[in-house]
């Protein structure tokens, strides 16, 4: 009996050893781990999965450790590929443009390198926002990435706004700085406006539409199509050539993009890095300077400031540069050296009152051909007054330009009148203020020009001096002969033909 109990309870301790040894491993059929394996994770934290169909993944889990973060790329192309969000336009016009570009690898080489400065700044706008990535792409449509480009309708910048509708989302257009070329203020108004559109429109294709176009032009189209019982699609829309191509044309970067090989394209190198940092500045201070005490070329600082269009930066208007990433420390330990001397040899003198080039030159001490190559002043024209002008810095002129002069100055200029000396007949009856009002000049001057009282009389035919714009000489000359008819003194001149043709400056880009 005690042997029957014994040979019991060996079978029995044999057969929990054997399930409580064996691994999950072997188990599932695969090979045990090592000895030198890690111990494995305690039962408590190896997660249930339940039965029935997976449910999707919250953020809790993600942030959990048993969820392998996804590695940033470390090229800014393939972080622009992860983030493309908007449905493919599938068209022939597609086509044509992905042929157009892989056929001219040097122009897309040329766009791709420029991009190189401003592309992350954008694609983190874009991930900030919550918008998709290939928005990125649409300054190779737009300017082909250059921040200088001007089109025929005057608009600016490497996102093409024009005036009204830079006015509109904040973008300063002064004498000194156009924000519309300014690579942050200009990628945020461009990121506003595109929100604004999508919000309207509900369809990215139909808000790229309207960010060429304008909205009420793509508005109009859609309740066009609407009322005749048509689709309302970027396809299906009838619009100029132009917008009919700008979707496509997008289209076919971001295919080429997302494989280049299929299209026999190599796009450089981008760094999934900043190029830039935002630099403060507290002093006015020469753009010469600053590219000196950067270590940069003067050029290479305006690639990634174009909005400034003088020599100098008034930190009133602008209180924040952007330079190189490895540059800015640079300039920041020798601008901290430089504690003496003068920041800016540049500042702003207002004109008091309308004058000539000439006079304006006298009272800043500058010569008059100084003073039109600084303010790009052309020949025959006078400075009206409130305009500010770029002048040397004097011992007196030592503060920064006050910001109200910084954000809203402006040159104002006005065709300098040219006058020749000529003789008009006085007829029966004229006075001084008769003849005044007749030849179109004040009375005072006509007297003083006649060194006669502002109340004289002049004899029937007396020959009067005048002093007359040059387009009007002949006129004037003209009128004297019959200066004497009795209808002369009433005779008003013929109002200027209206133009013809001309429209309000649109709201919307083009």
């Amino acid at each position: 009996m005690k042997l029957l109990h014994c040979a019991l309870l060996a079978a029995s301790l044999w057969l929990t050893g054997c399930a409580t040894t064996q691994s999950p491993n072997e188990a599932s059929g695969q090979a045990p781990a090592s000895a030198e394996s890690p111990p494995a994770r305690p039962a408590a934290h190896i997660p249930v999965i339940p039965k029935g169909p997976l449910q999707p993944i919250t953020a809790a889990q993600v942030a959990a450790p048993e969820v392998a973060p996804l590695a940033p790329p470390a090229d800014l192309w393939e972080r622009i590929r992860r983030g493309f969000a908007m449905p493919d336009l599938e068209h022939d016009l597609v086509r044509d443009r992905e042929q157009w570009y892989a056929a001219r690898p040097e122009y897309m080489q040329r766009m791709s390198e420029r991009s190189r400065k401003y592309l992350f700044h954008i694609v983190e706008e874009l991930e900030r926002r919550g918008m998709p990535t290939e928005l990125a792409l649409l300054p190779y449509i737009e300017s082909s990435f250059n921040p200088q480009a001007v089109s025929s309708a005057k608009a600016a910048g490497m996102w093409q706004f024009m005036p009204a509708t830079g006015t509109y989302f904040d973008l300063k257009q002064n004498a000194f700085r156009d924000d519309r070329r300014d690579v942050l203020a200009s990628t945020r108004a461009a990121l506003d406006y595109l929100q604004k559109l999508y919000g309207m429109f509900g369809d990215w294709h139909l808000a790229l539409a309207a960010y060429n176009w304008g909205e009420g032009s793509v508005g109009r189209a859609i309740a066009r199509n609407q009322r005749a019982g048509l689709g309302t699609s970027y396809t299906e829309l009838t619009m100029p050539a132009e917008t009919r191509m700008y979707v496509p044309k997008l289209q076919a970067v971001k295919n080429i993009v997302a494989n280049p090989e299929a299209f026999r394209t190599e796009l450089p190198l981008i760094e999934n890095h900043p190029y830039f940092q935002t630099v403060d500045i507290t002093h006015d201070i020469d753009v010469a300077l600053v590219a000196q005490l950067a270590g940069i070329r003067e050029a290479d600082f305006r690639a990634l400031n174009p909005s400034f269009n003088r020599p100098v930066i008034l930190a009133e208007g602008t209180p924040q540069i952007l330079l190189p990433w490895d540059n800015a420390k640079v300039f920041e330990r020798n601008l901290e050296a430089q504690k003496q001397g003068q920041f800016a040899s540049w500042t702003v003198w207002t004109a008091p009152s309308t004058m000539s080039v000439a006079e304006a030159a006298r009272r800043t001490g500058m010569s008059e051909a100084e003073l039109r190559s600084a303010n790009n002043i052309p020949p025959r024209m006078l400075i009206r007054a409130g305009s500010a002008l770029m002048v040397p810095r004097s011992d007196s002129m030592q503060g920064n330009v006050p910001s109200h002069v910084a954000d809203h100055a402006q040159i104002a200029l006005t065709p300098e009148v040219v006058t020749r000396r000529t003789q008009v007949r006085a007829g029966k009856g004229d006075t001084v203020a008769s003849m005044a009002r007749r030849l179109r000049v004040s009375a005072a001057q006509l007297a003083d020009w006649n060194d006669v009282k502002l109340g004289a009389s002049f004899k029937p035919g007396q020959m009067v001096t005048v002093y007359l714009p040059v387009r009007n000489a002949n006129a004037g000359r003209a009128r004297s002969t019959r200066a004497s008819a009795p209808a002369a003194s009433n005779r008003k001149a013929a109002p200027a033909p209206s133009k013809r043709g001309g429209t309000p400056s649109k709201t919307a880009k083009r």
